[in-house]
C-alpha cells in the first residue's frame, strides 16, 4: 500500500481514509482489525524496521482515528497523543561530540560537567548518556562548537514545556501544561505525536442522528482546496455527505469583532489592558501558565462558538461539527460542550479523507456565496482579528488611539504575555496567536505554503466590500449570548 516514499501525512491520510470509509459502510468494527494487513501487506517494510513495528503503529492510529487514545488501557483526556511504537524510533542522546572535537588540552567540556558523564577517547571527548543531566554548559563552553544539542524536535518546538520522558525513553505529554496548539505534531519526524479524531463519531451522527447536521467552516479552509474552489464548491461537497448545511465561521468572526470592539473600548477608557480571546491555544496558555492574567482576557466567545450559537438560535435542535486546520479547537469543543457551543470538531485533512470515502470531489462553481464579511475571513490570518476589532470601532465611530501587540505564533504570546503580567506591556491590547501566520497554517491543514496562501488571496479577492455591522443586521432578530460563563 505504502511506498519507500511514504511520508507522515500521508499514513495518516490513508488510515482517516480507510477508516471513514469502512465507518460510512457500517463496517469499521468488523473490519479495523485486518486494516493493518491491508496497509501494510509486508513481506518488506516500508519505513520502519519490520512489518510488525509498522502495523503497530498503523493499529494505533485506527484508535485515534476512534477518538481513543493510541494504547489500550491508557486512556486520557488529552487531544494530542503520543504513538508509542512510532516514538520508540527517536534518538535518545540530546548532547553528542562530533568530528569537530580537537580533543584539546584545556577540556573545558570535562571541567564544566558537574556529573562526570564526560571522558576522553583516543580521538575525541565522549558522553555517557546515563550521566548526562542535559544542564548545557559543555556544549556552551567548547571552543569548537564540537558538541551538537540534539533535542528532541518535539520538545524543542514546544512552547510550553509540556514535554518530558518516561524511563524507557518514550515522550510523555503534561495534561495540565499542554495547549493543544500541536506544535509538537508538525515537528515531530517519526509521526509519533497525533491528535484523537471525532471522525467516526460524525459519521455516525450523518447515518443514524435524526437531528440535523451542520458544518461550520472556518476562515483558514479558503485555499486550502484550490483556488477554484468556494464555499458555494464545498457546500454542495459537504452536504453530500450527509451534512444538512454549511455555515461560514467568519459570520460568528464578524459578531466577534463587533463584541471584542465594545469590550475594547470600554477597557481603553479604564485604562485596562486586554488580551483576544479568539485561538483556544493562547485561551489554554493564560488559563494554564498565566492565570493572574484571565481577567484581563476578553469574555467574548471564539468564532466557533459564535457561529454555532448563531446555527442553534436558528435550529433548536441542530448539531454543529467546526471544521479546519486547528486542532485546539478540539480541546475547546470539550470545554464548551455544556456552553451551547460546537460539538463537535474535525481537521480539514479528516473532512477530506470523508470526501475521498464517500467518492465526492469538489468542483468549482461560479457561484459566490458570502455569509461573513471580509473582514471575519481574515480572522484566520495574523493579525486579522486586530484588522476586525479596529474596523468594528471605525464602524461605530469609536475614535480611540488604540496600540495593539500582534502576536505571531506562540512563543511570541509567551513573551508578551510574561510582560503583561509584569505590568511592562507597552501596548493596550493584546492579539494572541498560537500557530505562526495565523490558523491558516495549523497542524490540520491540506496545504501549507505558499500555494495555499496564493489559493486564499485569490478567493478572498472575489468577497464584496460588506461591512462588519451591516451583515450583522441580517442577523438582528436572532438572540444568542457572545460571552463565556
Amino acid at each position: 500500500m505504502f511506498g519507500n516514499d511514504t511520508n507522515i501525512d500521508t499514513i495518516k491520510q490513508e488510515v482517516l481514509y480507510q477508516v471513514a470509509k469502512l465507518s460510512f459502510l457500517g463496517e469499521l468494527d468488523e473490519k479495523k482489525d485486518a486494516l493493518p494487513y491491508k496497509l501494510i501487506p509486508g513481506p518488506q517494510a516500508n519505513f520502519r524496521c519490520c512489518i510488525y513495528k509498522e502495523r503497530e503503529i498503523i493499529r494505533q492510529r485506527i484508535r485515534l482515528a476512534e477518538g481513543k487514545s493510541p494504547s489500550a488501557g491508557k486512556d486520557n483526556k488529552n487531544i494530542v497523543q503520543v504513538i508509542n511504537s512510532a516514538c520508540e524510533g527517536c534518538p535518545i542522546t540530546r548532547f553528542v561530540v562530533t568530528d569537530n572535537c580537537q580533543k584539546c588540552v584545556g577540556k573545558r567540556c570535562q571541567a564544566a560537567c558537574n556529573f562526570g558523564a564526560i571522558t576522553m577517547l583516543r580521538d575525541r571527548a565522549y558522553i555517557d548518556p546515563a550521566k548526562c543531566k542535559e544542564c548545557t554548559k559543555c556544549s556552551q563552553v567548547c571552543p569548537y562548537n564540537a558538541i551538537a544539542d540534539l533535542m528532541r524536535p518535539c520538545k524543542k518546538s514546544c512552547p510550553v514545556d509540556a514535554i518530558t520522558m518516561d524511563e524507557n525513553n518514550i515522550v510523555v505529554i503534561n495534561e495540565e501544561r499542554c495547549i493543544d496548539c500541536g506544535s509538537c505534531i508538525k515537528n515531530c519526524p517519526f509521526g509519533a505525536i497525533s491528535d484523537r479524531s471525532f471522525i467516526t463519531d460524525v459519521i455516525d451522527l450523518l447515518l443514524n442522528s435524526p437531528r440535523p447536521v451542520y458544518a461550520m467552516l472556518a476562515p483558514a479552509w479558503e485555499g486550502q482546496f484550490g483556488a477554484d474552489i468556494t464555499f458555494s464548491s464545498m457546500t454542495n461537497a459537504i452536504k453530500e455527505l450527509g451534512f444538512a448545511g454549511v455555515f461560514e465561521v467568519a459570520l460568528g468572526a464578524d459578531f466577534v469583532a463587533a463584541s471584542e470592539s465594545e469590550e475594547w473600548a470600554e477597557s481603553y477608557k479604564e485604562g485596562k489592558k486586554m488580551t483576544t480571546s479568539c485561538c483556544p491555544a493562547f485561551v489554554k496558555m493564560i488559563r494554564k501558565h498565566f492565570p493572574q492574567l484571565v481577567s484581563n482576557m476578553s469574555t467574548t466567545i471564539s468564532p466557533m462558538t459564535a457561529t454555532a450559537r448563531l446555527i442553534k438560535a436558528l435550529y433548536p435542535n441542530a448539531v454543529c461539527v467546526f471544521v479546519g486546520p486547528c486542532i485546539a479547537k478540539k480541546g475547546e469543543v470539550l470545554d464548551t460542550i455544556t456552553l451551547q457551543g460546537a460539538d463537535y470538531a474535525l481537521t480539514l485533512d479528516e473532512l477530506a479523507a470523508m470526501l475521498r470515502a464517500k467518492e465526492v470531489e469538489p468542483a468549482a462553481s461560479p457561484d459566490t456565496i458570502q455569509q461573513g464579511s471580509i473582514y471575519g475571513k481574515k480572522f484566520c490570518i495574523s493579525g486579522g482579528v486586530t484588522a476586525s476589532v479596529l474596523e468594528s470601532l471605525k464602524e461605530k465611530e469609536e475614535n480611540a488611539d488604540i496600540t495593539v501587540k500582534q502576536c505571531n505564533g506562540a512563543l511570541e504570546c509567551k513573551k508578551a504575555l510574561a510582560l503583561l503580567k509584569l505590568g511592562k506591556l507597552p501596548e493596550d491590547f493584546l492579539e494572541g496567536m498560537a500557530c505562526e501566520g495565523g490558523c491558516q497554517n495549523g497542524p490540520g491543514g491540506v496545504l501549507t505554503g505558499r500555494l495555499a496562501n496564493v489559493n486564499r488571496d485569490k478567493l478572498f479577492g472575489k468577497a464584496d466590500e460588506r461591512k462588519i455591522h451591516e451583515n450583522m443586521d441580517n442577523y438582528k432578530d436572532l438572540e444568542f449570548s457572545m460571552h463565556r460563563k
